[in-house]
């Protein structure tokens, strides 16, 4: 189950840089002005809008690739057996847990509770033993 989680993961990772990528790449809705004057975007690699359909298609299957990816992840997380944390284990719920009252705490069990408080000698004490 932690391969799979680990391979989900480096999945997700690569779908969330790919949609960086191409959500850098990708020109603003203001750049299509610029193309209509002869900046050159028609004699680009994919056309005048064959780039803006492309290069949304591939950010689209990229945001896919990462939401079913997060989705499998939060899944495989909740249903995970003897992992490492404090969470509820296989089958039980959380509120289901019996919570186990705190006993309060008694005198023997404090340390140096046994041993009686010391007191400061007082002035007559110790000048009666001079």
């Amino acid at each position: 189950m932690q391969v799979m989680m680990n391979l989900v993961l480096v999945l997700q990772l690569l779908a969330a840089l790919a949609m960086i990528g191409l959500v850098l790449v990708q020109h603003g809705k203001g750049a299509d002005m610029g193309a209509s004057f002869g900046s050159g975007a028609s004699g680009s690699l994919f056309g005048a809008t064959g780039s803006a359909n492309f290069l949304s298609r591939s950010t689209a299957v990229a945001a896919t690739i990462f939401f079913v990816s997060t989705l499998a992840l939060a899944y495989m997380g909740s249903h995970r057996e003897g992992g490492i944390g404090t969470g509820p284990t296989a089958g039980e719920q959380l509120l289901e847990r019996a919570a186990m009252p705190a006993s309060p705490a008694s005198a023997a069990a404090l340390p140096g509770a046994s041993i009686a408080p010391q007191t400061a000698p007082s002035a007559a004490a110790s000048a009666a033993s001079n």
